[in-house]
């Protein structure tokens, strides 16, 4: 059966999400605007910066739970990734929509207000009620598939 759009374009965030070197989560995220795909991204180490798959996760062995304390990561979230990517190669977001593998947190949650995506759909929570106050302030239609 063919599946709708959301469905189709989770599925896509879902195979990037697959680039991630992220050892505690793995998230992948797309952008996509008139039904193309116009940025992707996936959460792992700066460029050029070790990856935590190679050298360890600072907030694993300091026992910060999830949602909390996201100065202490050198990763990227999947969402920044997408946003920045797009920003890189001179590519519009306005008016788009983000699709990631999990909720946003209140930090991309920001990013993606101010980017002017107006939508975001995801699939799986993230422990952070924060995000999605600054997502229904900012206006932005929330979907989880």
């Amino acid at each position: 059966m063919r599946p709708d759009w959301d469905h189709y374009f989770m599925e896509v965030a879902n195979v990037v999400k697959s680039r991630s070197t992220c050892i505690r989560r793995q998230v992948g995220a797309i952008i996509v605007k008139d039904h193309r795909v116009i940025s992707t991204g996936y959460n792992g180490a700066a460029s050029g910066a070790p990856h935590c798959e190679d050298v360890g996760c600072l907030r694993q062995q300091l026992g910060v739970k999830s949602g909390e304390r996201h100065e202490l990561c050198v990763a990227i979230h999947a969402e920044q990734n997408a946003i920045v990517q797009a920003a890189k190669y001179g590519t519009p977001i306005e008016g788009a929509t983000l699709y990631c593998t999990c909720q946003p947190c209140a930090i991309c949650a920001k990013m993606i207000v101010n980017a002017g995506i107006t939508r975001v759909v995801f699939s799986g929570p993230y422990p952070d009620p924060l995000a999605e106050k600054i997502l229904k302030e900012g206006n932005i239609e929330i979907c989880e598939v």
